[in-house]
C-alpha cells in the first residue's frame, strides 16, 4: 500500500475512535457505491452522519475542508443516497468532514465540521 493510503488508513483510525470518544456510535467504514467511497458513517443522537476524514501533515497548503471539492462531494452524495436506500433509512443525516492534524512534534489534533456540506 502507498504511503498516503497508510496515512489515510491511520488518520481514519484515529477520527474513528476520536468521535467514538465524543459520543458517536460507530456503524460502518470505507463504505462504497460505484466510483464513491464514505470513510465512516456514525449516528449521533438520532442522526446518521457520514463522515469524511482528511489527513494533514500541518495547514501549510490548507485545511482539510478545502480539500473536499465539489466532484468529491457530489460522490459522497452519491453513495449516501445509496447506503440510505439500502438501509431504509428515514431519519436525519448530516455530512461532516474532520481533519487530523499531526504537527512535527508527531501531536494528533482534530477540526471537526458539523454539516460541512450537501
Amino acid at each position: 500500500m502507498a504511503e498516503h493510503n497508510d496515512k489515510g488508513k491511520e488518520a481514519e483510525d484515529l477520527a474513528r475512535e476520536w468521535l467514538s470518544g465524543r459520543g458517536y456510535e460507530f456503524v460502518e467504514a470505507n463504505y462504497r457505491y460505484s466510483h464513491a467511497e464514505i470513510d465512516l458513517i456514525f449516528k449521533y443522537k438520532g442522526i446518521l452522519v457520514f463522515v469524511e476524514v482528511k489527513y494533514r501533515s500541518g495547514t501549510g497548503f490548507g485545511y482539510a475542508e478545502e480539500f473536499v471539492d465539489y466532484t468529491k462531494r457530489k460522490l459522497i452524495v452519491k453513495a449516501a443516497d445509496h447506503y440510505i436506500h439500502e438501509k431504509d433509512w428515514h431519519k436525519d443525516i448530516r455530512f461532516d468532514i474532520v481533519g487530523v492534524y499531526r504537527d512535527k512534534n508527531g501531536n494528533v489534533n482534530f477540526r471537526q465540521f458539523e454539516d460541512a456540506f450537501y
